[in-house]
């Protein structure tokens, strides 16, 4: 008897809501707080968030509706199928069954568009008109750049060096969905100059890209 390994959904039953797991966990999370230990208020994150996702972020509601805009741009690859992982059981030897989602049939080829999608929608929806972010390995800056070509956003990223020399593949996918791609640390920031005045062949980390990205006064900045 032929076993059943992948298992998929229709279309008409894509989720309609996100569900939040801040309405049942048994006491509210903690706050965000600033460098110096003390809570940023909501409004001070309006430098980073559009409203829209601010106000999820702050949410205790269970169920938070999903756009239609966004639905119909995950459909695209969503319901993404559910696989049963019938060798990795027998290899244990347990009477468990175990599944995992296959969420390499994105376009990005990861799970990250699943977030990046929404966050161009909102942005999009606020009057951001270019986002600017820090990737990696890619996968982020590939999923926000697919976002960004789907709602009309200008994408700007700062990829780590060491990874922009060793993932062309990456970079290509990026720039093919028309975002513009740095090398980080760069000369645009004063976070790279910075760096790269201390030490010129730096490699880069994600905590540069991100201090590269997430500093530009003129432009908002879609947090991984």
């Amino acid at each position: 008897m032929t076993q059943t390994t992948k298992i998929y959904l229709p279309e008409s039953e894509m989720p309609t809501h996100w569900y939040n797991v801040a309405a049942d966990l048994p006491t509210p999370p903690a706050p965000y707080c600033a460098p110096d230990g003390t809570p940023v208020p909501p409004e001070a994150m309006l430098a980073i968030f559009p409203e829209e996702i601010l106000k999820q972020e702050m949410s205790a509601e269970r169920w938070i509706p999903i756009p239609e805009p966004v639905r119909e741009a995950l459909t695209m690859w969503r319901p993404s199928p559910l696989y049963r992982a019938h060798r990795l059981e027998k290899m244990l030897g347990t009477p468990a069954k175990i599944y995992y989602k296959n969420e390499a049939v994105s376009p990005a080829g990861s799970h990250k568009p699943n977030s990046a999608v929404p966050q161009a929608y909102y942005n999009r929806e606020a009057g951001i008109r270019r986002l600017t972010t820090e990737t990696g390995a890619g996968q982020w800056g590939s999923s926000l750049a697919l976002a960004g070509q789907m709602f009309g956003i200008d994408v700007r990223i700062y990829m780590v060096k060491i990874s922009y020399e060793q993932k062309p593949y990456r970079r290509s996918m990026m720039t093919t969905w028309g975002a513009e791609v740095f090398a980080s640390p760069t000369d645009m920031t004063n976070a790279g100059r910075n760096i790269l005045a201390a030490d010129p062949n730096s490699n880069g980390s994600l905590g540069i890209a991100i201090s590269e990205a997430a500093l530009i006064p003129t432009m908002r900045s879609a947090p991984y």
